[in-house]
């Protein structure tokens, strides 16, 4: 007569050869194609009283990124930055992040994008339409930034008011650049544009912030409600390690690229002393994070539930 007792090793063992078993035997199952990496359309979070949305309105390889950021360093100094961050030297992904803020009494659109469609199709997937946009607020007058104004002469945020920094304006009024002769030009000759200095109101709550270098008159915007702030950064810091951790390295679209860098450690600086949240249009998307100092310079911490929080 046999032992009928079974250990649970034993038990745990056979358990465990069942399914390949069923595999061997059973009907062969189709297999899920591959998809490709993805990427949400959208972000939605709570600032105070306001509603505030991050946009991907795109997003692209890189080669090369090199001839782009820290043109100022060498090549071994900027492989061992990136190797430290766990990213490869050689490539980078970029993202195109215009920001919607809903103040309850304005729909506020921060940049428009490369072109309409992207962005109004990631505006639409938010919960809105492009005729809700009561105002268009324009960092600079770079093509990523003001593409989705208009296609072929039609206003894309029609019934919108546009708003500007003045000497951003002024900066690109005679350069002949076509796409702000497209995209902007209209604007201005059909007297629409408002213009911005320093610490000027888009609506109450909302702040112009000169933040020049990147481009002349480049502005950032401050949001303010119930006692929280967050910045609308645009391009002040476009790489979360290769310009904003190393404030100083040059970037190849910075206009004036000494006062980039000064720009960025005094709005940097400010962001990690008073722990202000920042949206950061070329960030990893939602391009929502906050900054720490690191020695003699800084780090990106992205956002993980802080502003979600009911």
């Amino acid at each position: 007569m046999t032992d009928a007792r079974i250990t649970r090793r034993q038990a745990l063992a056979g358990a465990a050869a069942l399914p390949l078993a069923a595999a061997a035997t059973g009907p062969a199952r189709a297999s899920a194609p591959m998809m490709g990496p993805d990427f949400p359309t959208h972000a939605r979070f709570r600032l105070g009283g306001f509603e505030v949305t991050t946009l991907l309105a795109g997003t692209r390889m890189v080669p090369n990124p090199q001839e782009i950021f820290g043109l100022n360093v060498s090549e071994e100094t900027f492989a061992e930055a990136s190797a430290a961050a766990m990213i490869p030297a050689d490539t980078s992904r970029f993202f195109f992040t215009p920001t919607v803020v809903n103040t309850g009494a304005a729909l506020i659109l921060f940049d428009t994008g490369l072109a309409p469609a992207a962005t109004v199709a990631a505006l639409e997937a938010a919960g809105y339409t492009a005729d809700q946009v009561s105002h268009v607020a324009l960092t600079h007058m770079h093509g990523d930034h003001i593409g989705g104004l208009m296609e072929d002469g039609a206003e894309t945020f029609a019934g919108a008011r546009y708003l500007t920094g003045a000497a951003e304006f002024d900066a690109w009024d005679f350069s002949g650049d076509e796409t702000f002769e497209a995209k902007v030009r209209p604007l201005s000759d059909a007297g629409k544009l408002e213009f911005l200095e320093d610490g000027d109101a888009v609506t109450p709550g909302v702040t112009a912030m000169a933040a020049f270098g990147h481009t002349p008159g480049h502005m950032a915007f401050m949001l303010e409600s119930e006692g929280r702030q967050l910045l609308l950064g645009a391009d002040f810091a476009n790489h979360y390690v290769w310009s904003l951790a190393n404030p100083d390295w040059e970037v190849l679209f910075d206009r004036d690229k000494e006062q980039a860098a000064a720009t960025r450690r005094r709005l940097l600086g400010m962001l990690a002393a008073d722990e202000v949240p920042f949206v950061g249009y070329h960030m990893p998307f939602p391009g929502l994070g906050f900054v720490e100092t690191a020695g003699d310079g800084f780090r990106y911490v992205p956002h993980s539930y802080q502003l979600t929080m009911e």
